[in-house]
């Protein structure tokens, strides 16, 4: 990972460290590397992977958004890289140190409030605020070819889950359909998580809270026998990890029910294929095989809620112009479905429905969109 060309961006190189070697040990040779090149009387530099769209591309073969092979190259004695520098190996070091060592988990702001100091003798801080010491977190894992909560390093959880499913969690036993009107709040590290029973037939990932409480209240994920999800809004890791830790490792179908506008297809996107931000981990927290069940612009017209939609904004018809260029939604029926959007200017929300009644998505709508596999790909 150290090296003493002076680039600031290569092709991928063979990584140095066995697929196997623990995080400890990766760390403690990225600081041998480093420390060894100052013996050796050069400039020390730490290689990461670009992290930019310009080395994203769409892998055909996984379906999931992958990282390139281009290299950016963080040189000490560069006047332009020091600082970062500096803040990386700092994040390096807490980790190994305070985090791994000890086996303990901490947060992303207390790893900034760890490390935020003024150096002596200066009037420079080590970070001025978290914004600078998160992306030195991503870095770091993506270096590492690893996830953040594997380097203990958590954030602020979020999500609830509710159905027939049985976890070991830090050597509690929690069951997922005894955890009253709220359900089981999903942390943001799931690694250590165990399922010990699940026996529902699919999952369902839904956009928003309400949503969420409609069906939970009805028992929909009992009278369906399914594993119930949101994370209210953008999926967070923890939620996309759970959803992917069920599907392969309980061969679950998953649906993902969302908003019929340009976010709530993005955040489909975004469980299935993964992110542009964090394509470095679409194979560990991203779900191919996710289907979505709606709500679709076709709906509409189907349930007759041609009343019930709203007019889409600039932002909604500028972000689904965006997702029909993605190479991942060049399927007809997605293609015809953006195109409806912006041909009519109409988006629908999940709550649409509720104008058929409060109990129409759990006792007619979702239902019967299962029972015909009416899904999009």
């Amino acid at each position: 990972m150290a090296a003493k060309k002076t680039e600031t961006e290569s092709k991928k190189k063979t990584i140095k460290h066995a697929p196997g070697a623990d995080l400890e040990s990766r760390l403690a040779d990225l600081g041998q590397d480093v420390w060894h090149t100052i013996e050796g009387g050069d400039s020390p530099l730490i290689e990461i992977p670009v992290r930019g769209l310009s080395n994203v591309s769409w892998d055909k073969k996984t379906n999931t958004l992958k990282l390139g092979e281009k290299l950016l190259k963080r040189n000490f004695l560069n006047t332009a890289h020091s600082r970062k520098f500096m803040q990386t190996m700092l994040v390096a070091a807490y980790c190994y140190k305070h985090l791994l060592k000890p086996n303990l988990h901490g947060s992303q702001r207390d790893l900034y409030y760890a490390l935020k100091r003024t150096l002596a003798n200066s009037d420079e801080n080590t970070f001025d605020d978290q914004r600078e010491s998160d992306p030195c977190i991503v870095d770091l894992e993506v270096t590492l070819e690893t996830l953040r909560e594997r380097l203990h390093v958590s954030a602020a959880p979020k999500g609830r889950v509710v159905g027939p499913a049985t976890i070991e969690d830090r050597g509690d036993t929690i069951r997922w359909d005894k955890m009253g009107s709220g359900g089981w709040a999903i942390p943001s590290n799931v690694e250590d998580i165990r399922f010990k029973d699940v026996s529902a037939d699919y999952l369902l990932a839904v956009e928003k809270d309400a949503a969420f409480e409609r069906l939970n209240e009805d028992k929909f994920w009992e009278k369906q026998n399914c594993i119930l999800l949101t994370a209210g809004g953008q999926f967070s890791r923890g939620a996309r990890r759970i959803i992917q830790r069920i599907s392969r490792e309980h061969k679950l179908p998953v649906y993902v029910l969302t908003d019929a506008d340009g976010y709530g297809w993005y955040i489909y996107s975004v469980i299935k294929f993964g992110s542009m931000a964090l394509a470095h981990a679409s194979t560990q927290i991203a779900t191919p095989e996710a289907q979505f069940i709606g709500v679709t612009l076709t709906d509409v017209e189907k349930h007759g809620l041609q009343k019930y939609t709203i007019k889409a904004e600039a932002e909604d018809l500028k972000r689904t112009k965006e997702i029909m260029q993605y190479p991942w939604f060049q399927r007809a029926e997605w293609q015809k479905e953006l195109k409806k959007a912006l041909e009519t200017q109409r988006k629908a929300e999940i709550e649409a429905l509720s104008s058929k009644g409060l109990q129409y998505i759990t006792k007619t709508y979702l239902p019967q969109k299962i029972a015909d596999k009416d899904f999009l790909p």
